[in-house]
């Protein structure tokens, strides 16, 4: 799909610095993304609280974050030629307000049903915050600064794991659940006033045709595959054809669409583009890395909560060293992208990286929390040096008009990634936990059975369980199996970030010159126009 720019084409700033003038317009991208991302990881240690006032299983509260990823995949493809169609800054504004009024309606939820549903909405609304910000800021700062444009914009991925726990187990400790969505109300509110006076006017241009053919093959098939995969925890096997039937139509339209997108002369998603060998590189090896790291990283929360038995707060807490780390390195990885090789620099971060998994691997009932946060800090100093080099090197290669298309593809593969990795880590560690040994003439108040492993966990969340237990050595038995499960789930973790190295020992090792400039077809002399990115 080939975009078009919808303010006049501008002068390319020649400084690398970013001025006033683009951290001013900066500030309402930040502001909105932040919101985005903290309410992720803000819901990510509510799920714990969610079971217990909805009375229900983990795997079906899961799709709180599940149906919010759901609705960012449908809307990524429609976002690059919304912004030519409508004008960057109305749609910002309407994403704006449906996030805030999604997460108004999430705090009146009765039941759980109502939540993820509400959760979609809001999902809707915040799916196009960071692709359109990241248009308006790529308008704003221009093509050549790319490296540290990242940067600014790694800002609430930043924020996001350091205060969204802290933040979130804070207020339900000290008010309720409801307030993790309640808060996004007066932030919305200033959001939107401050996007009404920094923004710059819209003067949106007749776009081209728009393949609502392809986008009727292609969201639908990606909402369907990720049901499917997001659906596998609950059921626990392929068989379930809750599981393999929507995985199966939606793998058909999305073939079928892969097939159609060769003969319109405007696709929705421009395929061919995977010929360039840098794009490629950068979308395979984000999605190795996205698998392994996004779906293991929700299950460190839970390792606190469940195994040490600590408070959402406390557990917000000990999440926070990750974030730090990366705070140290994405600035300076931001900067090193636009003049170093991201080859030469991201094998370091992934060995980082993956010396964090490692301890992780080994836990225990009793692992040292300074160990713990040690090795958090660690793979956050190696995530701040991974995510945003591989995708500055990826844009660099493109020309003007291929960003936004080249963008589209690598995001979708994300969030793919980012669910296959979700359910296929909570899968492994429920059937580990599932193979605890079951205490003969005990069963739970659904007349299941209750394992020693899920009986010490509920005892860690709920005190009064472990005096009602007539044998101490239940609960401690049960905690190491538990712990034990958690381990051998992140060995797998392990062996996925031992597999990114593959295709990260291809990445560019030679600076190459950025395509970004590049003049396009036209008159002769004309400045490329700004890309829209989708991100």
């Amino acid at each position: 799909m080939t975009q078009q720019s919808v303010a006049a084409p501008q002068p390319v700033p020649t400084s690398d610095k970013l001025d006033a003038a683009v951290l001013k317009v900066a500030g309402v991208v930040v502001l909105g993304a932040i919101m985005s991302i903290l309410d992720v990881t803000v819901v990510s240690v509510a799920l714990p609280t969610f079971q217990s006032e909805f009375d229900a299983s983990y795997a079906r509260v899961a799709w709180t974050m599940t149906g919010y990823t759901l609705a960012l995949a449908t809307v990524i493809p429609l976002s690059g030629w919304a912004a030519d169609r409508f004008g960057t800054k109305r749609l910002y504004m309407i994403a704006l307000a449906l996030f805030t009024i999604g997460s108004g309606l999430c705090a009146t939820a009765d039941t759980i049903g109502e939540l993820i549903g509400y959760r979609v909405l809001q999902g809707l609304g915040g799916g196009m915050l960071m692709p359109i910000g990241m248009t308006i800021m790529t308008r704003a700062a221009g093509p050549n600064r790319i490296g540290r444009l990242m940067a600014v914009l790694g800002i609430p991925m930043l924020l996001g794991p350091i205060g969204g726990p802290i933040l979130g187990g804070w207020l339900i400790d000290v008010a309720s659940w409801q307030w993790i969505f309640l808060i996004n109300l007066p932030i919305g509110a200033i959001a939107l006033v401050y996007a009404q006076l920094a923004l710059p006017k819209d003067s949106p241009e007749p776009s081209e045709s728009f393949d609502w053919l392809g986008m009727l093959m292609l969201s639908p098939g990606l909402a369907l595959f990720l049901y499917g995969v997001s659906t596998l925890p609950e059921a626990g096997t392929f068989a379930d054809p809750e599981v393999w039937g929507p995985m199966l139509v939606g793998a058909a339209l999305v073939v079928a669409f892969v097939l159609y997108s060769f003969k319109p002369q405007h696709p929705l998603l421009d395929l061919p583009l995977f010929r360039n060998r840098n794009l490629t590189i950068a979308a395979v090896t984000l999605f190795v890395f996205i698998i392994a790291f996004m779906g293991a990283g929700l299950l460190f929360p839970s390792y606190f909560l469940q195994v040490r038995g600590e408070s959402t707060l406390h557990a917000g807490l000990l999440m926070a060293p990750q974030g730090l780390g990366a705070m140290v390195t994405m600035p300076i990885a931001g900067m090193l992208a636009d003049k170093v090789p991201v080859g030469r620099t991201v094998p370091f971060a992934l060995l980082l990286i993956l010396a964090g998994f490692f301890t992780f691997t080994q836990v225990d009932p009793n692992t040292s929390y300074v160990l713990l946060c040690g090795s958090l800090f660690v793979m956050g100093l190696g995530m701040g040096g991974t995510m945003m080099p591989i995708m500055t090197s990826a844009l660099k290669t493109l020309t003007g008009h291929e960003v936004a298309r080249g963008s589209t593809l690598v995001n979708i593969l994300q969030q793919i990634g980012g669910s296959v990795g979700a359910a296929a880590m909570s899968v492994i560690l429920t059937n580990e936990l599932n193979g605890s040994r079951v205490i003969p003439g005990v069963t739970d108040p659904n007349g299941e059975p209750v394992t020693e492993a899920g009986l010490a966990i509920a005892a860690q969340q709920r005190p009064e369980l472990a005096q009602q237990v007539p044998d101490p050595s239940l609960i401690e038995r049960g905690l190491d199996y538990a712990a034990s499960s958690f381990g051998t789930t992140f060995w797998v973790a392990l062996a996925l970030v031992l597999l990114t190295f593959v295709p990260a020992a291809l990445l560019p090792r030679r600076r190459e010159r950025s395509h970004l400039l590049d003049d396009q077809p036209g008159d002769p002399g004309e400045r490329p126009r700004t890309p829209v990115v989708v991100h």
